[in-house]
């Protein structure tokens, strides 16, 4: 035996007794008393032998404090969060799946509180990680003392909390007031002022709430309502609870299905480009913007802004980008070879993500020269959202296109963030108005004030303006007095297909313009 360590009486004698019935080598570990007070982890292995004909007890024990010690720990690490010492996620599913099964038992409905701390961020970048981590002890406290010592607190991650609530009314309605009651109390404490000093912070919480147990289900599953609620508590304000909407399920699924259609279609190139001429004062058409059509085998043609805005969101707008960016280049080297088409030019337009990727002017470049087309032919349409961060990087890009015969056009200008500090330094060609300005020009003095502004602005910086929208003769014949002579529009033409465009380009007198023009 170890010196100083000292199993009692009983403890000697339940051990004995253990070896007697199994007549054999026995290993087991307890905790005995070491002489100085302090409780130690043993191990004890021991076997009867016999000594002189008499049968003796041999034992061995090993202090394995330190080993236990170390077990704890890599098991706090495992299942629970270090800064807050709140179960982690893995935790929480491990304990979800016990309640979820308990729910089906005992016929009784659970809740989950999925909780989003609001502009934690701006805390962390003003004033240090470290104050950030404290406010999170803090917030961990509060939600511990605002649920029954049954419940669950655990933090996912970041500023991200979920309170798992257990053994709640077997009735929908009443479950859910439950709940309700939980986090009305769980948002009044996360709304006191924290002490972080020097500071005194306010925090607020955005919190969203989803009923389990009624049915089996996948364990992510209430996580993922009770984490689109939340959202829904974000857009409606923040500092605010909301419960799941089935009607916010229909739309995630709609969006996913939508999502891996948009794959697919990259995959097999179903997209084709439509061209809407453009006009300049004479009726000459000078070129064309293309834009985007998606023909779905099974659903027809996707409006763009069902799934622009999702290839944005998805990351998938850089290889789309890039495929009409070849598809646009593609068809002005087959127009170059034909005398009368030579001349148009194609604006595309180029996602601020796509722009700002590391190698997009090589991707440019590298379709350019495996297409073939003329670079001088081709505009690409920025918009102002790009010049927010970063001017000098873009201004970069935009030199070594437009040194290879690229042009430039901002679109929908007036509606962003232009400085014209920026303005004056973009190697523009061309300012777009915003078919905004465009529609009321005829009866509305602001409107004609702006775009006035902003053709004498291009004007000074020599750039062509090009107005969009343009439907009626009225509209038209109000630019042309403001002093605009391009042109793009329904009163022209709307997107069209290829071969449309090209018999539109070639049939006398058209198009068949307002008076004057």
């Amino acid at each position: 035996m170890e010196a100083g360590l000292w199993p009692d009486a009983a403890e000697r004698e339940l051990w004995a007794n253990t070896l007697r019935q199994h007549g054999r080598t026995v290993n087991y570990e307890t905790v005995w008393r070491h002489r100085n007070g302090e409780l130690r982890h043993v191990s004890i292995a021991g076997e009867i032998i016999d000594l002189d004909g008499v049968p003796c007890i041999l034992a061995y024990t090993t202090d394995i404090t330190a080993r236990k010690a170390t077990e704890e720990q890599i098991q706090r690490l495992a299942f629970y969060d270090p800064l807050t010492s709140l179960p982690n996620r893995r935790l929480l599913m491990d304990r979800l799946e016990q309640a979820m099964a308990a729910c089906v038992r005992h016929q009784r409905l659970g809740a989950l509180l999925f909780i989003d701390l609001d502009n934690f961020k701006t805390l962390n970048d003003t004033h240090g990680h470290d104050k950030g981590d404290l406010l999170l002890q803090q917030v961990s406290a509060r939600l511990i003392d605002g649920v029954r010592e049954g419940d669950t607190v655990a933090r996912l991650g970041g500023d991200e909390f979920v309170v798992m609530i257990e053994d709640l009314a077997a009735d929908a309605m009443t479950a859910a007031k439950q709940a309700e009651n939980v986090g009305r109390k769980i948002m009044a404490a996360l709304n006191e002022p924290y002490d972080i000093r020097p500071l005194q912070v306010h925090s607020t919480p955005s919190m969203g709430i989803t009923l389990f147990g009624a049915q089996h289900e996948n364990l992510e599953e209430p996580i993922k309502r009770a984490d689109l609620a939340m959202y829904q508590a974000k857009n409606a304000g923040r500092n605010t609870l909301r419960f799941f909407d089935p009607r916010m399920q229909a739309m995630v699924t709609a969006r996913a299905n939508l999502e891996r259609d948009l794959r697919a279609a990259l995959q097999l190139q179903q997209f084709v480009l439509h061209f809407q001429p453009q006009v300049r004062c004479g009726g000459r058409v000078m070129g064309a913007e293309v834009l985007l059509r998606w023909p779905h085998p099974e659903r027809g043609l996707v409006p763009p802004a069902e799934f622009i805005a999702l290839a944005e969101e998805s990351g998938l707008i850089i290889p789309l980008g890039e495929q009409v960016l070849e598809q646009a280049c593609r068809q002005l080297a087959r127009w170059a070879t034909q005398a009368e088409l030579a001349p148009l030019t194609l604006s595309v337009n180029v996602s601020a993500r796509q722009f700002q990727k590391d190698d997009f002017v090589d991707v440019v470049l590298t379709v350019l020269e495996r297409t073939g087309a003329p670079p001088q032919r081709l505009l690409l349409e920025l918009t102002e959202s790009l010049l927010i961060s970063n001017i000098d990087d873009v201004i970069r890009k935009m030199d070594a296109l437009q040194a290879r015969g690229v042009g430039f056009a901002l679109d929908d200008f007036g509606t962003g963030y232009s400085s014209l500090s920026y303005l004056k330094r973009l190697p523009l060609n061309q300012l777009k108005i915003d078919q905004g300005f465009v529609r009321d020009i005829p009866v509305d003095p602001n409107d004609a004030a702006i775009a006035r502004m902003i053709i004498v602005l291009g004007e000074s910086l020599g750039l062509e303006v090009l107005a969009e929208g343009v439907e009626t003769p009225e509209q038209q014949q109000a630019l042309q007095a403001q002093g605009c002579h391009a042109y793009q529009g329904y009163l022209y033409s709307r997107p069209v297909p290829l071969e449309a465009f090209e018999v539109l380009t070639q049939q006398p007198g058209w198009p068949v313009l307002a008076p004057g023009l």
